[in-house]
This record gives structure tokens, sequence and C-alpha cells, in this order.
């Protein structure tokens, strides 16, 4: 076929900072700087630095437009002296005052930023900006309201903020349908289907008490998640009414966190979740086989292949595929420092897109969609 050999054009964003920093999380989550770079590893330079104001201040890479001109950043700062309560107790602490964290968009070839949670702001800790499918003039995103995380919509611009919960609970994963008919969470572990309104909430009964991180399929007929015990838990799927769960795979005793600190991390890592394959027939995960957290993909039959083999100790992490389902970006540790790596999706030919050194990580690469033609040093 032609362009088959071709290899990909887009440009994936991801995030880079320190791993090995003395002082905990905090000290290494500060350096967190967010970030673009071709898919043939050229071109890699730092998304919206003029964010970085003031000391303790980050930036993540956290997603794309619809038409790829866009990156969706977060950045977040944290006081010293909430963040060395948190280190001393070992939890979070997001409170007005010690925390901050917003949903930035950045127009890539301009570098012109806009703050989209600021506006009638409704939290300090706004995460999981989303552009609305089916509908250009609205956005999701959750929102931390008295300790709890509530899924939201807004405008593009920002304005009419509100609030889609219909129940008290914390809710996270909030993702919507291809169609944007449809909106899936999970509250308190468990996952919900609901109206693009919040309204007609319907719980998906797994009968497990840890259900993770729901996730639509491109044709909208499907919501992936995981579902088992905490820190137990696999690949589930059900249609879009909530019925009909099947269990696709086994993640073979892996937790379902990934390191991305070398020094102690009180939270135990970032979540590692599958992704959809572009023509819903299967989904990307990553599971234990042997000693080694591998790439897998199973189909909607249960039908399992390993995409990589490697040696004891190596992690893999945050895979997500290319639109034109041909090529496959993840995390990985296999050369000794944590880089991102693309290969074709059934993971051969892998070569890394990142050159950090020993002390760094490369981490939550997504794929421009859109094939937009941006100048990456401008």
């Amino acid at each position: 076929m032609a362009g088959e050999n071709k290899s990909p054009t887009e440009l994936i964003g991801y995030t880079e900072h320190r791993t090995d920093l003395p002082g905990g999380r905090a000290a290494n989550i500060f350096t967190m700087r967010a970030c673009v770079v071709k898919a043939d590893g050229t071109g890699r330079r730092e998304v919206a630095p003029q964010l970085i104001t003031s000391a303790n201040t980050w930036t993540q890479f956290a997603g794309w437009s619809p038409d790829g001109r866009q990156g969706i950043i977060t950045c977040g700062w944290e006081s010293d002296e909430n963040a060395a309560w948190e280190e001393e107790h070992k939890t979070f602490r997001m409170n007005p005052g010690g925390w901050l964290l917003d949903c930035f968009l950045v127009d890539l070839a301009t570098g012109k930023e806009t703050n989209l949670t600021s506006i009638e702001r409704v939290s300090n800790y706004n995460s999981g900006l989303f552009f609305w499918p089916n509908d250009p003039n609205r956005l999701g995103f959750q929102a931390l309201i008295n300790g709890e995380s509530r899924p939201y919509s807004m405008k593009l611009d920002g304005a009419n903020k509100r609030d889609l919960s219909q129940q008290a609970g914390f809710a996270y994963g909030f993702s919507a349908s291809p169609d944007g008919t449809r909106i899936a969470y999970h509250q308190n572990y468990q996952v919900f289907l609901a109206d693009s309104d919040g309204k007609n909430a319907v719980k998906v009964e797994t009968g497990h008490p840890f259900n993770f991180v729901p996730l639509w399929s491109p044709d909208g007929k499907w919501v992936e998640f995981l579902s088992g015990e905490h820190y137990d838990c696999h690949p589930h799927a059900v249609t879009r009414d909530g019925t009909g769960m099947r269990k696709l795979a086994d993640r073979g005793g892996y937790k379902g966190v990934t390191l991305f600190l070398d020094v102690p991390d009180y939270h135990e890592g970032s979540s590692d979740v599958p992704c959809w394959s572009p023509d819903s027939k299967g989904v990307y995960y990553t599971a234990k086989v042997r000693e080694s957290i591998e790439l897998m993909r199973v189909s909607l039959e249960g039908k399992t292949e390993q995409l990589s083999k490697s040696a004891p100790g190596v992690s893999h992490y945050h895979p997500k595929i290319s639109a034109d389902g041909r090529w496959i970006v993840f995390g990985t540790s296999r050369d000794g420092v944590r880089q991102v790596h693309v290969a074709r999706a059934d993971g051969s030919e892998a070569r890394a897109v990142t050159s950090l050194t020993k002390g760094h990580a490369a981490m939550w690469p997504s794929w421009q969609p859109g094939h937009a033609n941006l100048n990456t040093s401008r």
C-alpha cells in the first residue's frame, strides 16, 4: 500500500522532569516542563515556558485540540509549606493558598496561552481538560470542590461552567462519547454513564470495589475501564448503555502504576491506563510478564498479543496509538532512563525520540491529531 513504510510526521506532546532530586515528590514535580518533539526525534522544545513565573511552578502536557494546533497544558504551583506537610503525612492537601492547578490552551505556532479555568473560577485545582466531541463550542474538565472532584463543562471561552455531577462523591476519569451525547466517569471508584448534561446517570454494575478511568471507543459503541481490586484491576468493557460487561485481559499482577521518580514517592507513581485502537476493535495496555512490564494488545474477543519482550526489570508505560493505527508511542526504561519511544503498532522497529540523561524522565506522551503543519522551532 502506498505510504505504508513512511515514518510518522506528527508531533508528540510529553513532559520532562527530574527524578532524583532530594526532598521527595514535590522537589521533582517542580521541575516538570511540557514539551513537544517530532516523531523522528528532532525539533524538541519546551511549550509555554512563560508560564513558569515563580519557584515551585511546573507545566505538564495534557492533550491536544482536535486540529492539533493547540496544546492542553496544565500549570501547577504549590507552596513550600504545603509540600512539606504532604511529604510528612504522605498524602495530598490541595487547599486554596497551598495549591493552584489550572488548564491552559496554548497555540503551538504563536505561544499564546489562555487560562480557561481561571475564567469564572470554581476551583483552585482543575484538571482533565478536553474538547467536547461533536460540539466545537464546549469543553469538559474536572474541578476540586470542597475536597471532591466533580465533572464540569464550560464554553470554549471558559464561561458558563456547569457541574454535571448528580450526587456527592469523588469523580474522576471524566470523558465524553464521540458523538458528544453521553459522558462517563468513575465516582467513588464506581463507573457511571450519563447524558451529556449529567442527568440519567447509570452505575455500571461490576461487582468489584475498584473501577477506574472509563474510556469511550472511537466508534462510541463501547466503554473500556479498569476493574477489580485496588492495585489488582484489569481491562474490562461494556456497551454504551452499561450492559454486556466482559473482562478483556489480565495484567498478570501488575499494580497498574508506573514509578516516575527515583526517590520515594508517597503517591506511588502515575496511573498506567489502557487506550483504544482507532478501529475500536481492541485495546492496548501494559501487563507484568515474568519480571518486566510489557506492552500488550487485546481484541474485544479477548485475544492477547505481547508486543515487547524485555530484560528483567524493564517497564513500559503510557501507550498511545496514532490516529492511522500504524504507530504506537510509549514510555519505557529499556535503555536505563525513562524515555519516549515510537514503534510500529505491533511493537517492532522501536526507537527513542527523547534523549534524556540519568536522573531525568519523559512521561505521558500523546500524538498530535489533525496532522497540523506547525513550526516547532518558533
